[in-house]
């Protein structure tokens, strides 16, 4: 089993106390899940000045919000519309919000199990912690300003998460090839990358 955190290529030793995946979990907060947003149908309040940044950091009135545990709280009550805008939305009211990509970002990433048992299981900046599934399929798009491609992952409710440039790297590490496709397996499901003939590289 491999981690990496945002900042490391190097995958981290396994504990004597715990698998990496353990380790993962223990650092997400223990869990605690986002509210059920999707139940909720308040009426629309209008905008607020808040920004998730391409890099995932949370700004008020053009301040980055330096306090994890606000940009947490809010993580949980964010929800996006069918019309592709991200609001904070609570049982009583519904702000708009503005998300220059995806409102979340992947810090770490975990292997677990070999062969067809094999799962990739995800932890983002704000402590979701995701197995890519059918749930959960990753997607790629296209980095027009270097022909890279950037994963990204459906973490809950349309929201999205793009794996940091070292989790991309690591994630690499264990791509596999079928015919003139390449992918990663997780959950007994083959997603796709790229193509044999095409470049890999993030």
């Amino acid at each position: 089993m491999s981690v990496t955190k945002q900042g490391e290529t190097k995958a981290e030793d396994v504990s004597a106390h715990g698998s990496a995946l353990d380790g993962l979990i223990e650092r997400a907060g223990g869990l605690r899940g986002p509210a059920p947003v999707h139940l909720w149908n308040p009426a629309h309040c209008g905008a607020s000045d808040i920004r998730i940044d391409h890099q995932g950091g949370w700004h008020h009135e053009g301040r980055p919000i330096q306090r994890e545990a606000l940009v947490r709280l809010f993580s949980t009550v964010l929800r996006r519309e069918p019309d592709g805008s991200h609001v904070l939305v609570t049982p009583a009211e519904k702000l708009t919000i503005t998300v220059e990509d995806v409102p979340f970002i992947v810090v770490e990433m975990a292997i677990d199990g070999e062969g067809e048992a094999q799962r990739l299981i995800l932890r983002t900046n704000v402590g979701d912690v995701v197995t890519v599934d059918a749930e959960h399929p990753l997607r790629i798009a296209t980095d027009a300003s270097d022909d890279g491609l950037v994963p990204y992952v459906l973490v809950r409710g349309g929201l999205e998460a793009r794996l940091a440039r070292p989790v991309v790297h690591e994630l690499a590490r264990h791509f596999e090839q079928r015919g003139d496709e390449i992918g990663l397996l997780s959950a007994g499901h083959f997603f796709v990358i790229g193509r044999a003939e095409a470049s890999v590289t993030p």
